[in-house]
């Protein structure tokens, strides 16, 4: 079985093609020919060993990859009745070792599976499931109403993207950041406001709404150098573990995608916005899967909008 991984970390051009075991199935989870694996920022830093605590892959490989699409081949005992043989799914990965994304025959707990959305291909369905719910996460975190002003830093990216859209079709008001080369691109997602982007966007955030936003979903990793943007007692959601300093009342909650990573309710209706034209799936470039370090250099210069997707053929 053909996957993409790694047997020593490092910079991209460690990634290669791996011959690996097919995983066993279970009751309760699916089997997925996988056509499609996004490439994220997490991706790079399993890649480089971030994450390991021994310097070596635990199981001689680890394979990257946190968003799939592809077709159901196989199901175990008491999976759900809309996926059978055959269905074209989208999934969360969680990954562990030489359990990836990155692989072209995968095992997934049936939760972390839905259906592609209608009208979609499987390049374009990879991009949303990680991605959506860490956004879908970051909004639920904040408890944020109706008619309250939402920050979003890092707008442009896939995760800034989805927070837009959800938060509009969950009616906030939405300022965020860009360069003069993406405001269009930002508008377009539905942000009512776009301010410039840099390190002091919380001034520029602040003139807008003097007494301070409600909430903000740090995508550009601003961390303490976006807090001022919130008013006080407001809510703050990150995506690398910060945790905030305590001051002003503010909340600031982590997110931490794998606690959704089967909430398939919010999977699904992830792919019912999309089916309703109120999320759109951005796609920047593909590459054959063999050619994964490529991608992984282009995404590590920056400047993508939209998601770098594997393609297995």
């Amino acid at each position: 079985m053909r996957a993409i991984g790694v047997t020593e970390y490092g910079g991209p051009d460690v990634l290669r093609v791996l011959d690996l075991r097919a995983e066993p199935l279970g009751p309760g989870q699916v089997r997925v020919r996988v056509t499609a694996a996004a490439v994220n920022p997490t991706d790079t830093g399993i890649r480089a060993g971030l994450r390991s605590t021994t310097g070596h892959p635990a199981d001689g490989a680890d394979v990257p990859g946190m968003d799939v699409a592809g077709v159901v081949t196989e199901i175990g005992d008491g999976v759900r009745d809309d996926l059978t043989p055959g269905t074209r799914v989208m999934g969360i990965v969680v990954p562990s070792g030489a359990h990836g994304g990155y692989r072209e025959d995968l095992v997934l707990p049936e939760r972390s599976a839905t259906r592609v959305p209608a009208g979609a291909s499987d390049v374009e369905a990879a991009t949303l499931p990680m991605n959506g719910l860490t956004a879908r996460q970051a909004l639920d975190l904040m408890e944020l109403g109706p008619g309250q002003v939402l920050a979003v830093t890092g707008a442009a990216g896939a995760f800034g993207g989805y927070v837009i859209q959800l938060a509009k079709a969950h009616g906030l008001t939405v300022v965020a950041d860009a360069s003069p080369s993406d405001e269009a691109l930002v508008r377009d997602l539905g942000a009512d406001v776009v301010v410039q982007r840099g390190d002091d966007v919380a001034e520029r955030i602040r003139e807008q709404y003097p007494d301070g936003v409600d909430g903000l979903a740090d995508g550009a990793l601003l961390d303490a150098a976006a807090l001022p943007a919130v008013r006080d007692g407001g809510v703050v959601t990150t995506v690398r573990g910060y945790a905030g300093d305590g001051q002003r009342g503010l909340r600031v909650r982590p997110v931490i995608v794998r606690k959704y990573a089967e909430d398939l309710e919010r999977l699904d209706g992830l792919r019912e916005l999309v089916e309703q034209g109120a999320v759109t799936l951005r796609v920047a470039d593909t590459y054959p899967a063999d050619r994964a370090a490529e991608a992984h250099h282009r995404l590590e210069a920056g400047g993508t909008r939209g998601r770098l997707v594997l393609r297995f053929e």
